[in-house]
């Protein structure tokens, strides 16, 4: 059997279903592939369950500081499997919602596992059901988002065995809550999982190979992240190398290395992997249609080419940053470059913002202090701290740093970063200050309401300026 579309996706994450929504506003027939749930990763396995979780322990840590706000709680507790249920229902009505948009859009559903074989004009996608029966579609068009995975590192003896030693997906749903948890790696999803569980009541070590944790981040940053965690009871160690993870019968032993070299052999009841993704381009025909793949992910230019006629990729399959938001934008940038879209524009991850939905949140955009000297920009940095704001202060919420960086010649803003209470929210205002080639002046002149965090950014920029007020 053999189905014609104007254009085929393979994998419905917020990639794959954003850039199908998008091919049938521009009149393409559509179909999408998918293999598990509508959503991908993300809505069912990444962004928004862990959001759900995060905020149950958002809510226990107010409950457990009630007193701070003139309220009486007597005993702050949880129920563990309630609060799973909470994050696999918020996954199961964004699937459905996710769902709902393809049956509104007239976008075809496919179930099944898809692999390509060579065809014109584009390859062709053979589909496995279910019943283990093939079908065979083809398209003018084929775009992979496929996603990518948790990564092992077996060499260095960290694999996931999925009872003691968790991914990311066992993590979301936890059978118990651990006493003593190791989480191996301090970047995004790490700090996340460390934060959840130690806000829970779980004894927390976070190693991490790099000398700082959230290693992405401005340096600055980080370390006030690391100092703010520490502070919290969380036990971290960096510049550490973790040996001979071991799951025995109900606990999981491992040897921390530290960076002075001290090596210390010691017993977690469970330990989560956070070390990475790979790329999902196994089983789906690459090398047989010569699509070039380095490092676990396919390699395109900036509207999504792969070089194969006719085949595009997406989102995370095509390497950092493993971000949604990218991935959307890129699905929507590749899918107008294919239907010759007025104002298709190339996509560029120069204002790519990222977020890290720990207590306290980290949020940031464009270059850190570091890399830009390293680019030969003369720079201005503006620092404003929460302690200076008065909503902040109201919310109990005083511990923050907004960070700005400028180009001194031209007033451009090269990069921000942000550490505090809704950071991840607030972040968007210099992205968009970006993306609107604001200068230093324009932010300057901008009105933020009062009283509102906001008002930190503001601030930050007044001082690159030599014109802070509140400090």
């Amino acid at each position: 059997m053999s189905t014609q579309y104007d254009l085929i996706v393979i994998g419905s994450g917020p990639g794959g279903y954003v850039a199908a929504i998008r091919a049938t506003q521009l009149g393409m027939k559509t179909a999408i592939v998918e293999r598990e749930s509508l959503g991908g990763i993300c809505l069912n396995w990444g962004c928004i369950p862990t959001k759900a979780l995060l905020r149950s322990a958002e809510v226990m840590h107010l409950a457990k500081h009630a007193k701070d706000f003139g309220l009486k709680i007597d005993k702050a507790d949880f129920d563990l499997e309630a609060v799973v249920k909470r994050s696999r229902g918020v996954a199961n009505q964004l699937s459905t919602g996710v769902k709902f948009l393809m049956k509104k859009n007239k976008i075809d559903v496919i179930e099944g596992t898809a692999r390509l074989e060579k065809g014109t004009p584009a390859p062709k996608v053979i589909v496995k059901g279910k019943d283990d029966k093939e079908t065979s579609y083809q398209a003018k068009h084929v775009m992979l988002a496929t996603g990518a995975r948790a990564r092992d590192i077996p060499q260095a003896g960290l694999v996931a065995d999925k009872k003691l030693i968790w991914t990311y997906r066992e993590a979301m749903t936890p059978d118990v809550m651990p006493k003593r948890l190791l989480v191996i790696g301090s970047g995004a999803i790490g700090i996340e999982f460390a934060s959840f569980y130690h806000e829970l009541g779980a004894e927390v070590t976070v190693a991490e190979v790099m000398d700082r944790i959230l290693p992405v981040e401005d340096e600055e940053i980080s370390k006030l992240a690391e100092k703010d965690f520490k502070k919290q009871g969380l036990n971290i160690v960096t510049g550490a190398k973790v040996e001979n993870l071991k799951a025995g019968k109900d606990t999981v032993t491992a040897e921390i290395t530290d960076k002075s070299g001290k090596k210390e052999k010691k017993e977690f009841d469970r330990a989560i992997l956070a070390v990475g993704i790979v790329g999902n381009v196994e089983n789906l025909g690459l090398e047989d249609l010569g699509v070039k793949v380095e490092k676990t992910h396919v390699v395109v230019d900036n509207f999504g080419r792969t070089g194969v006629k006719g085949l595009y990729a997406i989102g995370d399959l095509t390497g950092p940053p493993w971000l949604a938001h990218k991935a959307s934008h890129e699905g929507v940038v590749c899918v107008e470059g294919i239907a010759g879209a007025e104002h298709a524009e190339a996509f560029d991850p120069w204002n790519v913002p990222g977020c890290t939905y720990s207590h306290p949140q980290v949020a940031s955009v464009g270059l850190t202090e570091k890399v830009a000297k390293e680019k030969g920009y003369d720079i201005k940095v503006g620092r404003f701290p929460f302690i200076g704001n008065g909503k902040a202060i109201a919310l109990g919420a005083s511990e923050g740093l907004v960070k700005t960086i400028f180009d001194k010649k031209t007033g451009e803003l090269l990069g921000a970063h942000m550490i505090g209470a809704e950071v991840t929210e607030l972040i968007q205002g210099y992205v968009i200050a970006r993306q609107g080639e604001l200068t230093e002046r324009d932010l300057i002149h901008t009105i933020f309401p009062h009283p509102t965090i906001s008002e930190t950014m503001h601030e930050s920029v007044l001082d690159a300026e030599g014109r802070v007020i509140h400090v």
